[in-house]
C-alpha cells in the first residue's frame, strides 16, 4: 500500500513536541505527549487532553514555518526541524515595549479584581493588546507586548498519525479545532444532514455562540451538507416531593 502524503487543506491527526531555545536553555512550550510534559514539568494540558489532536493543514494554527513542514509529510513519519526566531514567533521588537503610570495600570479591569497584584510577569491587557510586566519602579510600569516566545529558536518534532476522513470524526474534529471539548458533543451524520447535540456546559457559553458560525462554515467546506442542526435539550427538573406525600409513604 503506497504511503499517504499530506496536502494543504487536509484534516489530520497530529502528534507534536515543540521546544523554545535561547542560548543553552531549552523549554517545552507545547506537546501532545504526556511523557514529554511530565519529564519537562510542563502543565499546559489537562490529563485527558494528551494524545493526537485534529489539525487542518494550511490554517497556520502552528507557526507558518511549522505548518509548511506538514505539506508533503508522509503519514506515520517523524519530521524534526529547527526554526530561526524570525521564522517562528518573530524577533523581539523594542517598539513593542511600553511605559505606563501606576494610575493608568490601576484603572485596568484586571487590577480592580479582588486579590489582584502587580508583579513581574503579570499579564495585562492595554488598548486591546496583551503584555507582560517587565518592571515596576516608582510611579512607572514597563510592559512588554512582544510574543513571549519572540526572539527564541523553535525546535519541533511532528508526526502525522493519519488523515481524518470519516464524516462523524470530521464533525467532531472541527468542533474541537474551533471551540474545544469535541468529545462532549453528540454527533450524527445522516445523508446530507449534520446534527450536533450541544452539551450542557456549552449552552450558556458565549464563546460557543461566537464559534458556531465558524463551525458551520467548516462543515460546509468539508462535508457540503444540505443542513446543519444544533440540538439543545433543557430537561425540567423533577419537583421535590411535598411533606405530606413523604409522610404517607
Amino acid at each position: 500500500m503506497p504511503a499517504q502524503t499530506v496536502t494543504k487543506g487536509d484534516l489530520i491527526l497530529l502528534d507534536y513536541d515543540i521546544w523554545a531555545e535561547s542560548g543553552e536553555k531549552s523549554e517545552v512550550v507545547d506537546t501532545t505527549s504526556k511523557e514529554v510534559a511530565t519529564s519537562a514539568h510542563w502543565e499546559g494540558r489537562k490529563e485527558d487532553e494528551f494524545g493526537p489532536i485534529p489539525y487542518e493543514v494550511g490554517k497556520e494554527r502552528l507557526p507558518a514555518a511549522l505548518d509548511k513542514l506538514l505539506e508533503g509529510a508522509v503519514v506515520g513519519a517523524v519530521v524534526e526541524k529547527e526554526i530561526a526566531a524570525g521564522d517562528a514567533f518573530g524577533d523581539r521588537d523594542a517598539k513593542l515595549m511600553g511605559h505606563f503610570s501606576l494610575r493608568e495600570i490601576a484603572r485596568l479591569p484586571e487590577m480592580r479584581k479582588e486579590g489582584a497584584s502587580l508583579d513581574i510577569g503579570t499579564t495585562l491587557t492595554i488598548d486591546g493588546r496583551k503584555g507582560r510586566v517587565l518592571s515596576v519602579t516608582a510611579g512607572r510600569v514597563r510592559v512588554d507586548f512582544n510574543n513571549p516566545l519572540a526572539g527564541k529558536r523553535i525546535k519541533a518534532k511532528l508526526t502525522v498519525k493519519g488523515k481524518i476522513t470519516a464524516p462523524e470524526e470530521i464533525v467532531r474534529s472541527i468542533v474541537e479545532l474551533e471551540y474545544g471539548r469535541g468529545k462532549e458533543f453528540g454527533v450524527e451524520h445522516s445523508g446530507n444532514r449534520v446534527t450536533l447535540r450541544v452539551p450542557d456546559r456549552a449552552k450558556f457559553d458565549m464563546l460557543w455562540h461566537a464559534t458556531k458560525s465558524r463551525v458551520v462554515d467548516d462543515l460546509r467546506r468539508f462535508l457540503k451538507p444540505e443542513s446543519v442542526e444544533f440540538v439543545e435539550e433543557y430537561k425540567t427538573p423533577a419537583e421535590p416531593a411535598k411533606a405530606d406525600e413523604k409522610q404517607s409513604e
